[in-house]
């Protein structure tokens, strides 16, 4: 791949020249309490791209204070459904104006490609708060025929009301910081809360500049906060807040235990997003070509760093010396480079920590008896890239078939017939998604009923929509987000009687 990329977009020029980047609390941009500082990195090249103010408990009480001063007065709770629903699209709108030069700033922080970002993560983006924009009007209980059993002829009228929670405290990754801040933000305001973000201290910068495009489509003051942070710091204190009514994670399962241990407290909500081991199943009557790319598409996407890789990918064994070339075909010819080369096709890791977890789960892989077919090196010594990496001859108790390695290496194992698969598919402590490749109706519909994930794809993979709920089972997660299903999360039911006898 040559070195050539895209020209530096100016409004990203002008945000990274523009000086340490600040919290946003109440609606103002502010020092940390602290005065500390951190610095984020182009994983591309390892160098500096911006300063950023670390905001830590300190911040994080004044970010929530902030929030619930928004939420109990002033314009956010004067605002009616129609006008949230405006306001909401207005905010896609601003989005969608600025969508280059966000793009851009989300692959210099975070190292995706600027295709993915740019035909990916952008327009969903919009989407989403295109989409929760028509929400807020169609938020509505229900009227209830009730019966007392111990008040005999007794009349009454019962109905119910969805409210806002309140406070949400939101924890966003870094592997997609603005589209699931995004995806947070639109139900969350959908239904009338206020937030506290906290960003992954890796990919600070698309959030910060999204905050400040919050302000400009007129978001009142306090109803979205912005604090940059370490998760043991600035995390655990916006998740163990006691003034939070509920706290929404991403990220990794063992986190995600710490979260909800943090937030027994108050004995807040918790929906969290973690970690999976996700199978890609291909049997022998699929369409080959069509699988490949899904296999492709399941694994290296993102850089591999999405907690729905199909980084276990079984093949039914007449077709299985096939898929491994097909694959391997694809990989070699995949040369991770710079995410602002508008061919490049992969970009570096997010960090220099994960580049090393990912090579050392390689050696893992083979010290375990596992086959490098190919890949498994570190390329170039100036960013965090590493090359695309398939293994064969990999066992179901092989550390790199249990464990989320989060990064472009894929576990490739034969199988013999449906019932094996599907119970070798299951065995995992993680139910977050699946695929499955034939052209047999009858039998994807029986294997999308019986895995145990909480999306399936049929023929197809990593496809997801703003209308459509993500979430997992077993250790996976709980709660869904997007989708209808998301305005359950963020709303409550109460219950009125009134006395009519």
């Amino acid at each position: 791949m040559t070195t050539a990329t895209l020209d530096v977009h100016p409004g990203v020029q002008a945000f990274l020249d523009g000086g340490t980047k600040r919290l946003l609390i109440g609606g103002q941009w502010v020092d940390a309490a602290s005065g500390k500082t951190f610095e984020t990195k182009n994983p591309a090249t390892g160098e500096t791209l911006a300063t950023v103010a670390e905001g830590d408990k300190a911040d994080i009480d004044a970010a929530v204070a902030a929030a619930r001063k928004a939420f109990e007065k002033g314009p956010w709770k004067k605002m009616t459904p129609s006008e949230r629903g405006q306001l909401l699209y207005k905010i896609a709108d601003v989005i969608e104006a600025h969508k280059d030069e966000l793009a851009q700033l989300e692959v210099l922080d975070n190292g995706k490609t600027i295709r993915e970002a740019s035909s990916g993560d952008l327009p969903l983006s919009v989407d989403l708060f295109r989409y929760y924009s028509g929400w807020p009007t169609k938020i509505h209980g229900e009227t209830t025929p009730v019966s007392v059993p111990y008040y005999p002829g007794g009349k009454f009228m019962h109905y119910t009301v969805k409210e806002a929670l309140g406070v949400v405290g939101a924890i966003i990754p870094w592997n997609f910081p603005l589209l699931m801040a995004c995806e947070r933000i639109a139900p969350i305001l959908a239904c009338g809360n206020t937030i506290v973000l906290k960003p992954a201290e890796q990919t600070p910068l698309s959030l910060l500049r999204l905050g400040e495009l919050l302000l400009e489509a007129g978001v009142p003051e306090g109803v979205v906060n912005i604090v940059p942070g370490f998760g043991p710091t600035a995390g655990a204190a916006l998740a163990e807040h006691m003034d939070v009514d509920k706290v929404t994670f991403t990220g990794s399962t063992e986190v995600g235990r710490s979260v909800m241990r943090a937030a027994a407290g108050n004995l807040k909500g918790v929906s969290l997003e973690l970690g999976g081991k996700s199978p890609n199943i291909v049997f022998d009557d699929a369409d080959m070509a069509q699988a490949a790319k899904g296999m492709f598409m399941g694994i290296f996407y993102n850089q591999g760093q999405t907690c729905s890789s199909g980084s276990r990918v079984f093949v039914q064994k007449k077709f299985f010396d096939q898929a491994v070339e097909s694959l391997a075909t694809f990989a070699k010819k995949t040369v991770p480079g710079p995410g602002l080369h508008p061919k490049a096709k992969m970009g570096p890791l997010v960090s220099e920590e994960q580049m090393n977890r990912v090579l050392g789960y390689i050696e893992t892989g083979k010290k375990e008896g596992a086959t490098l077919v190919c890949g498994g090196n570190r390329v170039g010594d100036g960013g965090y890239f590493v090359e695309p990496t398939v293994f064969t001859d990999v066992k179901d108790d092989m550390t790199i078939a249990k464990e989320e390695i989060f990064g472009p290496v894929v576990a490739m194992m034969p199988f013999e017939d449906e019932e094996e698969v599907l119970a070798r598919a299951n065995n995992s402590v993680y139910g977050l998604v699946a695929g499955v490749w034939t052209q047999d109706i009858k039998k994807a519909l029986r294997m999308a009923q019986g895995l145990k994930a909480g999306v399936v794809w049929l023929n197809c993979y990593q496809f997801v929509d703003a209308a459509a709920p993500w979430g997992g089972y077993k250790q996976s997660g709980n709660g869904r987000e997007k989708g209808p299903q998301a305005i359950d999360e963020y709303t409550q039911t109460k219950s009125v009687w009134v006395d009519l006898n």
